[in-house]
């Protein structure tokens, strides 16, 4: 595969001239996401996984926890006013976001959807998330991610 690939989530943060790392792990057999921290050498803790979610409004929420660790439905669903939040089923994902299960990046969706991230994702300098494509994650810092993104900073995990 060729490295010149850009995804959604890299060309968008491209044209607004931000800067962000280029990760790949094509031929490491990584499926979670526990897996592809250990094929990229990064800490766990730091490699956040993107959720997409819906609300019993029928409103979507993206929420982006780091990938060893569960979303708490209840703590999501407090977190964006929703009585009730369940994950999207992978089949409705690329149809609502552009992406696919295991690709999902929060930068470049078909349509921005209010996004909750882990609080601890401002214990670092820098946070890696899905560029958009399996084998593909891109590394930047919060305030990189606030220009293209508009999130919250939550506890959401169980």
């Amino acid at each position: 595969m060729a490295k010149e690939t850009k995804t959604n989530a890299m060309r968008k943060l491209d044209s607004m001239k931000i800067e962000y790392q280029e990760h790949y792990y094509t031929d490491t057999g990584a499926v979670n996401g526990v897996e592809v921290a250990q094929a990229l050498g990064e800490n766990p803790e730091q490699v956040f996984k993107t959720l997409v979610t819906v609300g019993k409004s029928g409103d979507h929420y993206v929420y982006m926890v780091p990938v060893a660790q569960e979303l708490d439905l209840k703590k999501a669903a407090a977190a964006v006013g929703e009585k009730s939040v369940a994950m999207v089923k992978s089949k409705e994902l690329l149809g609502l976001t552009g992406y696919i299960h295991g690709g999902c990046s929060p930068i470049g969706m078909k349509k921005f959807f209010r996004t909750t991230i882990h609080k601890t994702a401002q214990d670092f300098d820098a946070i890696l998330c899905s560029g958009g494509k399996i084998g593909f994650q891109i590394e930047l810092s919060l305030d990189s991610l606030a220009k293209v993104i508009k999130f919250d900073l939550a506890d959401i995990i169980k």
